[in-house]
């Protein structure tokens, strides 16, 4: 009778919530004002577009058409581990690097976004809930594939398909796709050919009226409104906080017995003139400074080389390569290296979600023009700074590491923000300031 009672009187008063009992299946009621149960995910539910095949899964399962001649080895084995790249063992590093690091390579970025994408704890199928819509287009691989020795036309057409098929949804007329985004795992410069000639290089996918409309997260942005830099995937992507925590404390932990160090190679006076100085400084440090030469075969490509490079340093010199950004400015942050810019378009206006927009606590500029004159020289900017200082910026370095990189898509970061994390959060925001109209 009471149950009776209970049922027939508490289901109908205003202000109780019904709970199913997990261990019994027993229902149980307990007060609670309706009116005031918060939806953990409102405003940050997002909805994926269901695209053809052949803007995603399509070119990955032909993986040998984006591997390269002068690939180190085959682009499949990138796409292994949720496109992590195979597991990284032969190492002496304990049990730190264990299960945890890969041999990533740095073009994967729209494949590991897509499988944490895919994990998402506030994904909706109800596309009208969405305060974003994700475009899965693997933009950076499809372009891969027509890159060389392809007319535009052909670099052309899967973006200019892409868009016409996105304009016919209903997701895209709400907002005409200002509420869109996408990955891309290459610079925002490779999507905005301005011409039609055959030698000039990438595609127009950026330049298409529809497209400029959705925000690209990418790993270099131009000077688009539109796009967003996010960090480089490193060779890091931790399963749980633990790993993170023991890393950090490992690289408080570390004897850095040179100065500075540079990885990289020379390159022709006309693209890269800082460089053949830095080496050049670098060579002449008196054992301040450690040089590996990633002209020379597998140096650079060596995850185990390189880290062991950056880790025994104090500073790390991250001039522009073949655009303004590096992926070693990631690795050398993860290694707890503080890094040194010659140009602020390397870090400074490029990952606003990601890196302090104080970046004195975190790395040092020298003027790139400052160096070429004669002006001032690496060794003697760098032995300026104090060990204190030294100490405060490492500090600050290895706090960010959660920050720049991508937890593994199989699993799960607890009680900390990855990369992913801290880009979703920016582009809901920006959506929401886009759509708020």
């Amino acid at each position: 009778m009471l149950l009776c009672f209970n049922h027939l009187f508490f289901e109908n008063i205003k202000g109780f919530v019904y709970f199913h009992g997990k261990s019994t299946g027993s229902e149980t009621y307990f007060p609670g004002k309706l009116n005031e149960t918060e939806d953990s995910c409102l405003g940050r539910y997002i909805y994926i577009h269901d695209l053809p095949k052949r803007f995603n899964e399509d070119v990955i399962k032909d993986c040998q058409l984006i591997t390269r001649s002068t690939d180190k080895y085959s682009m499949c084995k990138s796409l292994e581990n949720s496109g992590l790249g195979p597991g990284i063992e032969a190492l002496n590093a304990s049990d730190l690097w264990k299960n945890s690091w890969f041999s990533t390579n740095q073009f994967m970025l729209e494949v590991i976004f897509h499988n944490r994408m895919k994990k998402y704890d506030c994904l909706t199928d109800d596309s009208a809930l969405a305060s974003a819509v994700f475009v899965p287009y693997y933009a950076g691989l499809d372009l891969r594939r027509y890159l060389w020795g392809f007319n535009t036309s052909m670099r052309d057409l899967s973006g200019i398909d892409l868009v016409a098929w996105l304009a016919r949804k209903p997701e895209w007329k709400r907002n005409s796709g200002t509420d869109h985004f996408l990955i891309s795992g290459r610079i925002a410069r490779d999507f905005r050919r301005k011409s039609n000639r055959k030698s000039d290089w990438g595609s127009n996918f950026r330049l298409l009226p529809e497209s400029e409309n959705i925000t690209m997260l990418t790993i270099e942005t131009g000077y688009s409104k539109n796009d967003v830099a996010i960090p480089y995937p490193t060779y890091f992507h931790p399963a749980n906080d633990f790993q993170v925590h023991q890393w950090q404390e490992f690289l408080r932990k570390q004897n850095r017995p040179y100065l500075f160090s540079f990885a990289g190679a020379r390159r022709s006076k006309q693209k890269g003139p800082i460089r053949a100085e830095i080496i050049d400084q670098c060579q002449a440090s008196n054992k301040l400074c450690n040089f590996m030469d990633c002209s020379l075969f597998n140096q650079c490509d060596d995850p185990v080389n390189l880290m062991s490079l950056f880790r025994s340093s104090v500073f790390c010199l991250q001039p522009p390569g073949d655009s303004l950004t590096r992926r070693s400015t990631f690795d050398s942050i993860l290694s707890g290296c503080i890094p040194v810019f010659f140009h602020p378009g390397s870090a400074y206006t490029q990952y606003v979600w990601h890196l302090p927009k104080d970046h004195n606590r975190y790395s040092v500029f020298i003027s790139s023009k400052d160096l070429r004159v004669g002006k001032v020289t690496i060794n003697q900017t760098l032995l300026q700074v104090s060990k204190d200082e030294q100490l405060a910026m490492r500090e600050e370095v290895i706090k960010l590491i959660p920050g720049i990189v991508y937890g593994d898509p199989r699993s799960r970061l607890e009680t900390m923000d990855d990369a992913f994390d801290l880009a979703i959060n920016g582009i809901l925001k920006r959506i929401k300031v886009l759509t708020k109209n």
